[in-house]
């Protein structure tokens, strides 16, 4: 199949033969022939980098009179990059049609410019919702010829909350226009858009639903929470030509995980909502220069970003939705070529983990952090490789040649090659000559433990332990699941209020409303010191070295009680408590 045989015509196709596009994508073959030759709607359920740009842009740009100034397609986006991003696809598409205008219309610049460009008169919009309802709204954008609207990354934007927007945007289209849905997954919501806005849509699948890339090997590495980030760079360092999306749950570990890797030499930044427009931006271009190699972001912070090539997308924690998962292991592997997503957990993750397998289709592959002596080996033949494969301009080396040569020339042709790679070698040494055992998560199998139970063998089902390991000293703090407090919580609390040395955890017990867990014996006091009177999501901690015979679930009880003020806000348990004992009061009353 080519694109001619697709129906594209000639000035389209000198573009994208320039742009390296030689024959379609299967998106392409399924989409392209519908929107030149049939009327009706379209949904599309495609992984991002399966080309589906060209599958609407190239039918889009085609289906344009070029002799009316007027917008005739409109392309909503979910975020301000990929608006640039389409729009710079389009403008590259239609380098050979003369007198076609594609506008990007987005937050975080100018208005005053876009209302300038607009009243010029364009024929193509890309839009980010809440930006285009801003020039709706204005009376600036006139919707009225408007014959084709595309949705792209749908499930996004109705993730990142823009359903009203949406409504609102296409009360302002003609009823007859024709409209394209494009969306990597297939939640409800999208089949309800389907639904209220589309005129008996054509769906086209490629793929499964909901599936995960078919080019994407899955890895995870189980490990204990305190040892996440010193996994991070073992498996960094393992890939010598790294180029990667680090994703994290909240903005904060964003932050902590870009500037610990910063201050550890890596060439990494952060990407999260408290930057500014500006900033992002200046991130993105390092990211998409390869100045960074490593992009350090939130879910939302990233949604809609295009970067091609990435070698690996890495999990900071899995997601509690299996279709961001999706997302997130979409960035790699495109396009044809292969890709990696690696999720780094603990052992209370691998129920979300095999939750995600079963959605995406996949079976992740367990693996052991890489030990020191793997890294340099596989660091130090990545430079034996890049020695190999280097170009080397003899002319211009001939003047400086017979110097360094006189200067070396006393040296073997073993001795050369060893003190070359121990340029490279005597830094890795060095940098992992103290570095910390990663322990091995032994995952027993369920039956085993069932077993184990029926025995008595209480070791791994008593959350209350008060006897701690050997060398080991139990501690208590007054922070439990209902507080929103877990492991990863405790380890930032000790990393952040203990002085000194680093402190080893051992065996973490959550419960509802406190927690206890292992220190070192020598570490115990300085722990419970350093925490008494910490602040944790405005609640003053309480700390003690844990009492065998003590009854921590009525104390923790008793301390919240005191502790809580009238006036004071409910945290999210006691307000989703207080939301069911209303409910089942009005269902009685009903």
């Amino acid at each position: 199949m080519t694109f001619e045989e697709l129906g594209v015509n000639e000035p389209l196709r000198r573009a994208i033969a320039e742009l390296g596009f030689e024959n379609p994508m299967p998106v392409q073959e399924k989409v392209i022939p519908h929107l030149l030759e049939q009327e009706g709607d379209v949904v599309a359920l495609a992984q991002t980098g399966t080309g589906k740009t060209a599958a609407f842009g190239l039918p889009v740009i085609q289906r344009i009179n070029v002799d009316l100034h007027e917008p005739q397609a409109l392309i909503l986006s979910p975020t301000r990059e990929l608006c640039l991003q389409i729009a710079s696809d389009l403008a590259d598409f239609s380098k050979y049609i003369p007198g076609l205008e594609v506008l990007p219309v987005y937050g975080g610049s100018s208005i005053e410019s876009q209302i300038r460009s607009l009243k010029k008169g364009v024929q193509i919009i890309v839009a980010t919702p809440g930006r285009l309802l801003d020039l709706i709204n204005r009376g600036v954008v006139k919707l009225g010829k408007v014959h084709t609207v595309i949705l792209d990354e749908a499930d996004e934007m109705l993730n990142m909350g823009f359903l009203d927007s949406i409504n609102d945007i296409l009360a302002n289209v003609p009823e007859d226009r024709k409209m394209l849905l494009f969306s990597a997954t297939m939640p409800p919501e999208i089949a309800k858009i389907a639904k209220n806005y589309m005129h008996d849509p054509v769906e086209f699948v490629i793929g499964t639903r909901n599936e995960g890339a078919a080019n994407v090997r899955h890895i995870y590495y189980m490990v204990n929470a305190r040892d996440k980030y010193l996994a991070l760079k073992r498996i960094a360092d393992n890939s010598p030509n790294i180029y990667a999306i680090i994703f994290c749950r909240t903005r904060r570990d964003t932050q902590e995980v870009a500037d610990n890797l910063i201050h550890d030499g890596y060439n990494a930044d952060a990407l999260h909502g408290d930057l500014s427009q500006q900033q992002r931006d200046i991130v993105m271009k390092k990211f998409r220069d390869r100045v960074i190699t490593l992009l350090v972001a939130t879910d939302v912070a990233a949604r809609g970003l295009d970067v091609n090539d990435l070698t690996h997308v890495i999990n900071y924690g899995l997601p509690d939705d299996a279709a961001v998962y999706t997302h997130r292991s979409g960035r790699t592997g495109r396009a044809g070529k292969t890709g990696v997503s690696i999720a780094i957990i603990h052992s209370r993750e691998k129920g979300k983990l095999r939750e995600i397998e079963r959605t995406i289709g996949k079976t992740f592959e367990r693996k052991e952090v890489p030990t020191p002596e793997h890294i340099i080996e596989k660091q130090l033949f990545s430079l034996a490789d890049r020695i190999e494969r280097v170009e080397v301009n003899d002319e211009e080396m001939a003047k400086y040649l017979p110097a360094v040569m006189k200067k070396l020339g006393w040296l073997s042709e073993e001795d050369l090659v060893k003190r070359v790679l121990s340029l490279e070698f005597n830094r890795l040494l060095d940098y992992y000559k103290d570095a910390p055992k990663i322990d091995f998560i032994d995952e027993k199998p369920k039956k085993e433990k069932e077993k184990k139970s029926r025995r008595g063998d209480d070791d791994n089902t008593d959350k209350d332990r008060r006897t701690a390991a050997r060398g080991m000293e139990r501690v208590y703090i007054s922070a439990g699941k209902r507080d929103g407090f877990y492991a990863g919580n405790l380890i930032d609390m000790l990393n952040t209020f203990v002085g000194g040395h680093r402190v080893d955890v051992g065996r973490i017990d959550l419960m509802p409303s406190y927690s206890l867990f292992d220190v070192k014996k020598s570490d115990a006091r300085r722990v419970v010191g350093a925490l008494k009177g910490a602040d944790f999501m405005g609640k003053r901690i309480y700390a003690e070295i844990a009492q065998p015979d003590k009854d921590y679930a009525k104390a923790s009880n008793r301390r919240s009680k005191d502790a809580k003020h009238p006036d004071e806000p409910m945290d999210a348990y006691d307000a989703f408590e207080r939301f069911k004992r209303s409910s089942r009061k009005k269902g009685k009353r009903g």
